[in-house]
């Protein structure tokens, strides 16, 4: 999917600064899912740094040197300042203000603005994330030469939280938790699949051994059950208390 979202941003910017978005991207998210807070905000505070050179170029065709400091200040109130007509409203105004959420975050990360029985890292980290997510969207939405529907398709799997318990090897889903029954395999799997779904045979090939007997069984019970969705095509999906039962139970973590 990434190679797909590379290939249509370079068509409007720079190969440099989509590679360094992208990367940045990548890392932020790596390190949120494996419990690297600190890490994910820093990685956050690059993305930025790229994001802002592509506002650069959306607007005047040119864009500082990823090896120069930029004066983001100077460039929000320059991109505020274009006519509506001129350039979309996110342009102008919200991915700027999403990018200065994330550059106060990584700022004043270490301070300890909640009570002591929360930790401050883990919800700035969380908003960080969400907020890349948001202006990678954007990004997608304004300038992938793409249908509506495919770049829905690219912005939905993006959102999805990607699930530390599942390992993806080469389109084999591994799950890192052998203590899981039946049920909580195939719903750690469903979550990680997001809205793509998957297949009876896909999900028959991704549980352990023993467990391929009774599947069929357990997919019914569950859809009887309200925790999964099969549609026309045959493809399962996770339910709104699905995805609830995943969190609240805390399957996607490995132990």
């Amino acid at each position: 999917m990434l190679d797909q979202i590379t290939a249509g941003l370079k068509v409007h910017f720079p190969a440099k600064l989509v590679d360094e978005l992208l990367s940045a991207y990548q890392e932020a998210k790596r390190n949120y899912f494996r419990g690297g807070l600190r890490l994910s905000a820093v990685e956050g505070g690059r993305f930025c740094e790229a994001a802002m050179r592509m506002l650069e170029h959306a607007t005047t065709q040119r864009s500082t040197d990823l090896g120069r400091m930029i004066a983001s200040d100077k460039l929000f109130e320059m991109l505020s300042g274009y006519p509506k007509a001129q350039f979309p409203e996110s342009i102008r105004i919200h991915i700027p203000r999403a990018i200065r959420v994330v550059y106060d975050i990584r700022n004043k990360r270490d301070a300890a603005h909640l009570a002591d029985d929360i930790d401050p890292n883990l919800q700035d980290a969380t908003l960080v994330v969400s907020t890349l997510d948001w202006i990678l969207s954007e990004f997608i939405r304004l300038y992938h030469g793409i249908s509506a529907d495919a770049a829905t398709k690219i912005i939905d799997a993006l959102v999805t939280r990607k699930v530390p318990v599942i390992e993806d090897f080469n389109g084999f889903l591994k799950v890192l938790n052998p203590k899981l029954k039946v049920s909580g395999y195939i719903l750690v799997l469903l979550y990680e699949r997001g809205t793509a779904g998957a297949a009876f045979a896909e999900l028959d090939k991704w549980v352990r051994p023993s467990m391929r007997s009774n599947l069929r069984r357990s997919l019914s019970g569950m859809v009887d059950d309200a925790l999964l969705h099969e549609n026309e095509a045959g493809l399962f999906f996770l339910t709104k208390l699905g995805r609830q039962e995943v969190e609240q139970r805390n399957l996607h973590h490995v132990s």
